[in-house]
């Protein structure tokens, strides 16, 4: 009787036409596994480790996917690599346009302490995109390679607010912040930045960007007479990148395991990576994720879609990222 009622709420819930469910048996934990994503002939092993999207110490994931935050399973993997001595070497495969200031720092600490505890080398391998925050992930790496048509750079700070002010006093609205300190609610949408507002922020993006900038020095050789130019903000072909010097060579990301391989001193090593048994594995490009759009529906007849997390609704804070 119960089932029987719940089917019929669903039926009502998803509008027209019979709903159709599929389920994936899966393991009962929710640890990482080790799963083969390249085979091949020689001893040991190398770890690929996706990058994706923006870079974020929040979860991911909606009602009926499991919660994931990219921050974590980044350093829980890293953690596992450290203790399994048969990993010779690690792929970064970077596809992501940057994310958060402090995560995309945590993520490079990591990458260091990482290769300082273990000595395994690192490739960052760049498919789609490259910039700002993954980038500066990247030059953790022993090397990075890039694909000759990915997009590479975009090295410097944003801070992003808007002003409502005007427009909520024209609809009549007036908002009120009962504060600490003339300072606390600096950044507000619903006032206007003073010019001391604007001063503070600006010297906390240049300390950001300072920092950033030393990375790419500290990892990276760059003609002097080019480094304005490269740290502006700008994106580059990944083949421009190369030339000059963000990058080591180009190449796909079958190179970059083959480089990481040889690095490894680990010639014809299987590829691996770890995942949640929800995971999906169709090849070395496959998503270590669910797909994220999904579809759920509320109390009203009507079905809603949510997508992955968007730029634009990212929390207002300090960003190593790009934003065409």
């Amino acid at each position: 009787m119960r089932m029987g009622l719940c089917l019929g709420l669903m039926f009502l819930l998803c509008g027209c036409g019979t709903p159709s469910f599929l389920i994936t048996p899966v393991a009962g934990d929710y640890k990482l596994h080790e799963t083969v994503v390249k085979d091949d002939t020689g001893t040991g092993k190398i770890l690929m480790i996706p990058v994706d999207g923006v870079l974020a110490d929040v979860k991911t994931g909606g009602i009926l996917q499991a919660q994931e935050n990219p921050l974590s399973l980044f350093v829980e993997q890293l953690d596992e690599a450290a203790e399994d001595d048969s990993i010779k070497a690690v792929v970064l495969r970077v596809n992501s346009p940057g994310g958060s200031v402090t995560t995309s720092d945590t993520m490079y600490d990591a990458v260091m302490r990482f290769k300082a505890k273990t000595h395994k080398p690192v490739v960052a391998d760049a498919l789609e995109v490259d910039a700002s925050g993954a980038y500066y992930l990247s030059c953790s790496a022993d090397k990075i390679m890039v694909d000759p048509t990915s997009v590479v750079g975009s090295i410097g700070v944003i801070f992003e607010t808007f002003d409502v002010a005007d427009t909520l006093q024209k609809i009549g609205v007036q908002p009120y912040a009962i504060k600490s300190a003339a300072l606390k609610d600096m950044g507000s949408p619903f006032k206007h930045m003073t010019d001391q507002e604007k001063d503070i922020m600006q010297g906390m993006v240049n300390e950001y960007y300072a920092r950033f900038k030393s990375v790419v020095t500290s990892h990276r050789t760059i003609k002097s007479d080019d480094f304005t130019m490269v740290t502006d903000g700008r994106v580059f072909s990944g083949t421009r990148a190369v030339e000059l010097g963000l990058a080591d060579q180009t190449g796909r990301l079958e190179d970059a395991i083959d480089l990481a391989r040889q690095l490894g001193n680990a010639p014809n090593a299987p590829v691996i990576m770890y995942q949640r048994p929800y995971s999906y594995t169709g090849s070395i490009y496959a998503s270590a994720q669910l797909p994220a759009p999904q579809a759920q529906a509320p109390a009203s007849n009507e079905l809603t879609l949510k997508l992955p997390m968007d730029q634009s609704f990212l929390p207002t804070g300090f960003y190593y990222l790009w934003r065409p």
